[in-house]
């Protein structure tokens, strides 16, 4: 399955795939996308909540749960090994990658992203179902781990040193040179150092879709990203990170991992160096 999908694909295999919302905003975007998702979401679908998919123990944000806490979530989601499942969220391309990446890192490649999420799918005039869905019949997933496509703490502070891996950092400018204040209370601004700024939103085009193939390998090759040297993908909290790994994967390179503290763990730690 294609790590992008059309809505033209969508409308056409709705009967044929999972499909879920899998929309997340920061509490100072002031939206509640359990209440959206109420109100209207593309027919079937349910809600992929990546708060509640993520380790309680952690005091980071939605951190990648256990893999048997992950098999037991998505089962009672109805998702089983031979799902074909799309993943959309409310704004277009923003959140909807951390779906398609999880289920990347637990072994199932039979997952992808509505390109251009819900605003393209109202802007074609598509229908939209309000209410909650029906519970989903639970069912089995059996997980396979891939610990290669995430990264820790130490691995990033090791990096530092080494510089064997890129950074992508998908923050806003702003945010990475610490002109504009992070949204979280008490952290710092700045960037891991050597990290390069690429903001989610630059690989998306005009119209809410992820840039064609070309252009982001262009991209890419601008900042030394071509398949040579590994690449670790960073940006808050461990969401728009996903989105420039589906970015490079569109592109056609090695996906690399995910930073999953992100800057919600680099920037409140006072052991960890930053740049400016």
């Amino acid at each position: 399955m294609k790590p992008l999908v059309s809505t033209e694909w969508l409308a056409d295999n709705l009967g044929e795939v999972l499909v879920f919302d899998c929309t997340y905003y920061l509490a100072t975007e002031g939206r509640d996308a359990m209440a959206e998702f109420t109100a209207g979401h593309i027919p079937s679908a349910g809600f992929f909540d990546i708060n509640a998919i993520s380790d309680p123990d952690s005091d980071l944000p939605h951190m990648v749960p256990t893999p048997g806490r992950f098999a037991k979530l998505v089962g009672d989601l109805g998702i089983s090994n031979t799902s074909r499942i799309v993943f959309y969220d409310q704004k277009g391309l923003s959140t909807a990658a951390r779906g398609w990446w999880l289920m990347e890192l637990f072994g199932h490649d039979r997952s992808g992203v509505l390109d251009g999420g819900l605003p393209k799918w109202v802007a074609e005039g598509r229908s939209l179902e309000a209410g909650l869905p029906p519970r989903a019949k639970p069912t089995v997933f059996r997980p396979d781990y891939r610990s290669t496509q995430l990264r820790g703490i130490g691995d990033m502070l090791a990096n530092v040193s080494t510089h064997a891996e890129i950074v992508l950092d998908a923050r806003p400018a702003g945010r990475f040179d610490a002109s504009v204040r992070e949204p979280r209370v008490g952290m710092r601004g700045g960037h891991i150092p050597g990290a390069l700024s690429v903001p989610a939103t630059s690989v998306v085009g005009p119209d809410g879709t992820m840039l064609g193939r070309d252009e982001l390998r262009a991209k890419f090759a601008a900042l030394g990203v071509d398949g040579s040297k590994p690449v670790v993908t960073s940006c808050g909290s461990g969401v728009s990170a996903c989105m420039l790994t589906l970015a490079m994967t569109r592109a056609g390179l090695p996906s690399g991992a995910v930073y999953d503290g992100s800057w919600s763990e680099w920037g409140s730690r006072p052991d960890t160096p930053i740049e400016v």
